[in-house]
């Protein structure tokens, strides 16, 4: 009973952490794609949200969060088949909720989080309950988002192990109605990209996590103690791998897998500390520690990023650039009485969300921030200014 007691006290300072992030961020010009482009799943959860809450920007993000939630959930009944200990499940749960990738996950408008959770419901129904259920959720998968193609891959890969012959037609099936209705993202002529793969990988688990799940996933594969958890892991991040070898990969369609490992890592640790006496416990304590800390370090570094501006030498390098500026522009408008803007379409989507319309009445010109001349827009983070801009009048008459 206390592990529960801990693990909804962990759901709630989630929760609180990233009510607070919410309110720091602007919508980015492919969230604003997700909205207003064409109809997608998200689409339509984000649009149901914002007539449900209002059009502020806690609705605009609130299903990733409670998708994000509802994965911490599943994550934890699902860590009942790899671990015996209340506190290990707890553990792992923690270890979740500080990965970079599922914190970005959780507050972003994308694929990742809605894959997370689709994958560990999918999971935790295969694992609980009657095939038939699963050849009901599938299907839906493939209509929902096209990640879920790398799913299918890897359950025909899965079926021909167990030779399940229908599991195996099913997910060949879904295979090509994914692809024809999403497409398959390989195109360009070949260039190695496979380090910024890895890079990015690195940064989304933290080194220390992702390399150790890397040796574990390739651990079992050389002593074949292989499962359904290994299968949907391993299978789209060699996927991934050779798709880097000719192309640049958008990684967020296939870090969601590799979550799945964290059981898989978790119930091989635990084992081989626990089979050993506690006098020989202590590397695998100091192990532990120090992945920990850093996974702290690298969490508290996507929690406090504003803070990196002070010593980014340009604020446009900052990696999450593309999440600020938009919100704050807008009020700054607002404060000039202006309504309607035109402006390069990237930042016309992302003002639109805020109230603020494309019109030729006023030209928004962003100014170099080294300029010295007065500018009608400033916006600053931390006292480092980040964007600077001029609105220029039109004269139509």
């Amino acid at each position: 009973m206390t592990s529960r007691y801990i693990l909804f006290l962990l759901l709630g300072i989630d929760a609180l952490i990233l009510f607070f992030q919410i309110s720091e961020l602007s919508i980015s010009y492919y969230e604003a794609k997700i909205l207003y482009g064409e109809f997608s799943f998200l689409q339509l959860i984000t649009n149901f949200s914002l007539s449900i809450f209002g059009h502020n920007d806690l609705a605009l993000r609130l299903p990733m969060m409670l998708l994000h939630l509802s994965s911490v959930i599943l994550l934890y009944l699902n860590s009942k088949k790899y671990l015996k200990y209340e506190r290990d499940k707890i553990w792992l749960v923690l270890i979740f909720i500080l990965l970079p990738g599922s914190i970005s996950s959780a507050l972003q408008i994308n694929s990742a989080g809605l894959l997370i959770f689709g994958l560990f419901l999918f999971v935790y129904i295969y694992e609980n309950f009657n095939l038939k259920y699963i050849y009901i959720l599938l299907p839906i998968y493939a209509l929902i988002d096209g990640g879920f193609l790398y799913l299918f891959l890897a359950l025909i890969f899965y079926a021909y192990y167990i030779k399940n012959k229908i599991l195996f037609i099913v997910n060949f099936i879904l295979c090509f109605i994914s692809i024809y209705i999403y497409g398959l993202n390989a195109h360009g002529l070949p260039s190695g990209h496979l380090l910024d793969a890895l890079a990015v990988y690195l940064a989304i688990f933290s080194p220390i996590v992702f390399i150790y799940l890397f040796y574990i996933l390739y651990k079992k594969l050389y002593t074949k103690k292989v499962d359904l958890v290994w299968f949907i892991s391993f299978i789209p991040l060699v996927f991934s791998l050779l798709l880097s070898l000719r192309q640049r990969v958008e990684l967020d369609e296939f870090a969601p897998y590799i979550m799945l490992a964290l059981f898989l890592g978790a119930k091989m640790f635990s084992e081989s500390y626990r089979i050993r006496l506690k006098i020989f416990r202590k590397k695998y304590k100091i192990m532990f520690i120090i992945s920990l800390v850093f996974l702290l370090l690298n969490s508290l570094v996507v929690l406090f990023n504003k803070e990196l501006y002070k010593v980014i030498e340009n604020p446009k390098k900052h990696f999450a650039y593309k999440m600020y500026i938009a919100k704050e522009l807008s009020i700054k408008l607002k404060e000039l009485n202006i309504s309607c803007i035109d402006s390069n379409d990237d930042l016309s989507y992302r003002l639109k969300f805020y109230g603020i319309t494309q019109c030729d009445r006023y030209i928004l010109n962003e100014e170099s921030l080294s300029t010295k001349n007065k500018v009608d827009v400033t916006i600053s983070y931390k006292n480092i200014v980040v964007y600077k801009a001029n609105v220029t009048k039109i004269n139509n008459e």
